[in-house]
């Protein structure tokens, strides 16, 4: 008898293929690739966005970003120093045209996804609040409701007019780009769900298939425990290699600090604006290098493997408050199960610095330099074929830079309309053999056992610190494993998906360690450590190394010269000039330990079992909800939703919510602001999270402020707290509305009633508000008078904003909590000190808080450096390196001083990291 297991899966004949055509075909539906397809669109081109899995929650980007690592904002950074920034980040192996392209649209960028509905951290006052992580600019946006970005870009896609133009063929897995006379004209894949071969014509193709991040196998030994997105196997690197098309910086690695024995980031990004930081074992932080580049890296790793490791991320020092709000983000976008693998070791952020580690290699141009060669257009170089996102070069180029690019690729690419001719017989016969090759030995080795070997060999052989020997012993591993890639075996759809993307990271674990061999010099760090050329060699090595399939199939290397700067950078000073060829790169020849007389004897190794059961109990839908779940398929109207917001199951209602958050159909801000007094607690929840989700996308219209005043009435303080949120971001509210909530028993409340009295310069308010009972509500009130600054220094008129700001601080300096008089000195260096006021801040540099004395010595920033200056220069002989270093922050700012620049001369030799690179920057 024959059964599912044993009947060999029938593998589609070609001939009955299913051909789609288009004018454009975007693979990957992730943040490059939706950007494309929206872009491509509005351009008129008719569009297909292949996606092997689902738009709706594919790529990196479906678990949301807590935010923007690369914002060039005006008046807080400029595009100039962004560039020379990435260019020092990259060893000045950069193509300084494509990263002006982030540089310069980056800001735009931002306002169209707040258009879209995506919402940036924004001051009292509108402006965006951005942070400073690295020393030299201030580039970190967050986005509070980061969670939701492709929900956000999802609702976009199924516009209306959007969807007469963008058709979405969900799990359809391309694994060849096809071209003809000389430039892409489709792809062909297959239906992860039904299996059938699926070939698509087009005028262009954009690649936004992601990084590789499937490469190194992590430490757990788990496949998909990467670092990186697991999905993301390295399939467009594979289908632009295939297709003749250039990549480039492929021995540059992609390598992170995380948690260790939990491949987590340690996010510098998240902790180190909330002020948590990086430490050694004897509680000092170490880092000198200003960027999150391979030179730092291997300061981490050379820290970790010292007599002064490990090495920890260090929050236990903050205030409840900021660890409260960083668990907010760590245990719910970042890894929804960070916070149980700390229970479950009895690890607490307030009373445990964390251990953290080094995570596996992966290809990544957003985050380091290693993609597919790309132009200012995103074009590569086959004609008509694009890339877009981590999979394109364009180092450390990050979410921002991957919406940047979609953008440019959607653009350049909706110039050309659908391809007529024939479609490659030959390339679609490799494509259908490369599909079903595992169909026809269905009890082939499983696609996990091969991946594993492959990708233990990666870790073995390829990782850094590299060497000749080890490369070379990778490359015949790598040649011997194409006949066991071959050999898998599979009997269902999805394990084809998984089939094929093995053969994707087995190409790119090949391209790894040949362009690893071919750069004989170390660079970059961590990310390109050769231990058998442990200098970098600029004389031979300032190039880009890029390598292609030769017509032969061979992988052949050409190194080019960089090209001249747009933007000098001290240090580097490239000409440009002929590339030459390198050829194919060849194993060294690997001496081995000799003859032995008899092998040695190793002991068979044990295999545990492991087994897990998903269970998932539900109740059955009910028909009502069934009928909005349709209807929210066909972008209704308001009319057709309302009903459903009175639904006498509450289930019904929240859902409803959900579907106006998705379809924002006219009239849908009144709406859900009155579902705020919802008798249901979980459909007030959800409409106040909605409310504030598109805060960015409502009108400002009188119903909205009726909806939202109503919900200020109510009893739940969710509600009163978004409600004030929303009322404050779209300014419709005044002091009088406001006010009222200063005396709100929630504190949340009251916080965004401070927020919201300050954003309408009713900073007289505050002053009463300087006793609440809640410290958190006290610091608030701090940090925001902070925002109502002049020019630090500057002199204003009596009343004015300034002037009302530091009346109230004054308040505050006399708190009885540290934390709320650190915030208020603090604050003064953005309102400005004069002196009565600046003699405080030199008596608190003796507060036995350190946080006061880092505070005052902010204060003094904005002071008369008559008094400042020597107050300052005395404080960094503080025990405590953070008020080290807001003093040399401080003197920074004083540097025409003569007093103050021997001061940070002297702070140049402190043994904080941090203190001395801030020292040396200021001179």
């Amino acid at each position: 008898m024959t059964t599912p297991e044993t009947t060999p899966p029938v593998v589609p004949a070609l001939a009955d293929a299913e051909e789609l055509a288009c004018d454009v075909l975007v693979i990957g539906g992730g943040t490059a690739g939706t950007m494309a397809a929206l872009t491509a669109a509005e351009h008129g081109a008719r569009v297909i966005l292949l996606e092997k899995a689902h738009v709706r929650h594919s790529g990196a980007l479906a678990m949301g970003m807590d935010g923007v690592n690369n914002a060039v904002v005006p008046g807080r950074a400029e595009p100039d120093d962004y560039v020379a920034e990435i260019t020092r980040a990259n060893d000045g192996i950069v193509d300084q045209s494509t990263v002006r392209q982030t540089a310069t649209r980056g800001f735009a960028m931002v306002r169209r996804l707040e258009a879209y509905g995506v919402k940036f951290e924004k001051d009292e006052h509108g402006e965006y609040a951005v942070r400073q992580v690295h020393r030299s600019g201030s580039y970190v946006l967050p986005m509070p409701e980061g969670k939701d970005v492709k929900k956000v870009l999802y609702r976009q896609l199924r516009r209306r007019e959007m969807r007469e133009r963008i058709r979405i063929e969900n799990r359809v897995m391309p694994v060849r780009v096809l071209t003809a006379h000389g430039r892409a004209v489709g792809a062909a894949g297959f239906n992860t769900r039904t299996g059938r071969f699926v070939t698509v014509r087009a005028g262009a193709v954009i690649l936004a298939t992601g990084a590789c991040g499937r490469l190194g196998l992590p430490a757990s030994g788990y496949l998909y425990g990467t670092y990186e997105n697991p999905t993301n196997a390295g399939d467009g690197y594979a289908m632009a290699y295939h297709a003749g098309a250039e990549l480039t910086g492929i021995e540059c690695f992609q390598i992170n600090p995380l948690i260790k024995d939990y491949n987590g980031p340690a996010c510098a990004y998240v902790a180190n604006p909330f002020g948590g930081y990086q430490v050694n074992r004897h509680g000092e932080r170490f880092v000198d290098s200003d960027y999150w580049s391979g030179q730092m890296m291997a300061e981490f790793a050379a820290e970790v493997t010292s007599d002064r490791g490990p090495v920890y991320l260090k929050l236990s020092h903050l205030p409840e408050e900021s660890v409260a709000a960083l668990e907010s983000i760590l245990h719910s976008t970042e890894r929804p199960t960070r916070g149980t693998f700390h229970s479950g070791r009895g690890h607490d952020y307030r009373t445990h610095d964390i251990e953290m580690h080094i995570s596996e290699i992966g290809l990544c141009g957003g985050h380091s330099a290693s993609g597919v060669r790309v132009d200012e257009h995103a074009r590569t170089t086959v004609p008509r074929l694009y890339a877009a996102g981590d999979l394109a070069c364009v180092p450390h180029n990050y979410m921002i830079g991957a919406f940047v690019f979609g953008d440019l690729a959607g653009a350049d690419a909706a110039q050309y309309t659908s391809y007529e001719g024939e479609l490659p017989a030959d390339q679609l016969r490799e494509a259908h053999e490369l599909v079903y090759r595992p169909y026809r030995n269905p009890d082939g080795p499983p696609q996990p056992q091969v991946e594993y070997k492959l990708r233990r060999f990666v870790n073995d052989y390829v990782a850094p610190p590299k060497s000749g020997a080890r490369l070379s012993l990778a490359l015949e591993a790598f040649e011997r494993m194409r006949a066991e890639v071959a050999a898998m075996g599979a009997r269902t759809p999805h394990e084809l998906m998984r089939c094929a993307e093995v053969t994707f990271i087995r190409d790119c674990a090949e391209m790894a360690a040949r362009s690893s061999l071919a750069r004989t010099e170390s660079r970059w760090g961590l990310y390109h450590d050769r231990i058998d050329h442990p200098e970098r060699d600029d004389t031979s090595w300032f190039h880009h190394l890029d390598l292609y399939k030769s017509p032969s199939g061979a992988m052949e290397f050409t190194a080019r010269p960089v090209a001249p700067y747009l933007v000098p950078v001290e240090g580097f000073d490239p000409v440009g000039g002929p590339s030459r060829s390198l050829g194919e790169v060849h194993a060294e020849q690997v001496a081995t330990a000799g003859a032995r007389e008899a092998a040695p004897v190793a002991p068979s190794p044990l295999h545990a079992a492991a087994t897990r059961r998903d269970t998932e109990a539900s109740a059955p839908a009910s028909p009502r909800l069934l009928r909005l779940l349709a209807l929210a398929e066909e972008e209704p109207e308001l009319a057709s939703v309302q009903p459903y917001l009175a639904d006498a199951d509450p289930v019904v209602r929240r859902t409803a919510v959900t579907v106006l958050t998705e379809t924002v159909p006219p009239g849908a801000g009144p709406a859900l602001a009155g579902a705020l007094v919802d008798v249901d607690p979980s459909v007030r929840e959800a409409a106040a999270n909605s409310l504030r989700e598109l805060v960015e996308t409502l009108p400002a219209e009188r119903a909205l402020r009726e909806g939202l005043t109503a919900g200020l009435a109510g009893d739940d303080p969710v509600v009163r707290a978004a409600a004030l949120d929303v009322l404050r971001a779209l300014r419709l509210g005044d002091a009088d509305l406001f006010r009222a909530s200063l005396s709100d028993s929630g504190i949340a409340v009251r916080i965004e009633a401070v927020r919201a009295l300050v954003s309408v310069d009713a900073t007289a308010d505050l002053a009463r508000a300087a006793a609440d009972p809640s410290r958190e509500v006290r610091v608030t009130i701090a940090r925001s008078l902070g925002t109502a600054s002049g020019r630090p220094g500057d002199t204003v008129p009596s009343g004015s904003r300034p002037d009302t700001a530091r009346a109230a601080l004054t308040v505050l300096l006399d708190d009885p909590d540290a934390l709320v008089r650190a915030a208020a000195y603090e604050a003064l260096g953005g309102t400005g000190c004069p002196a009565p006021l600046a003699t405080r801040a030199v008596a608190a540099l003796s507060d036995p808080a350190w946080q006061v004395r880092a505070g005052s010595a902010t204060a003094l920033s904005a002071a008369d450096p008559a008094l400042a200056v020597p107050a300052l220069a005395k404080a960094l002989a503080d025990p405590n390196a953070d008020v080290r270093k807001a003093a040399v922050l401080a003197l920074a700012r004083h540097r025409a001083d003569g007093e103050a620049r021997a001061a940070l001369s002297l702070a140049t030799a402190d043994t904080d990291a941090d203190v001395r690179a801030y020292a040396a920057r200021a001179l």
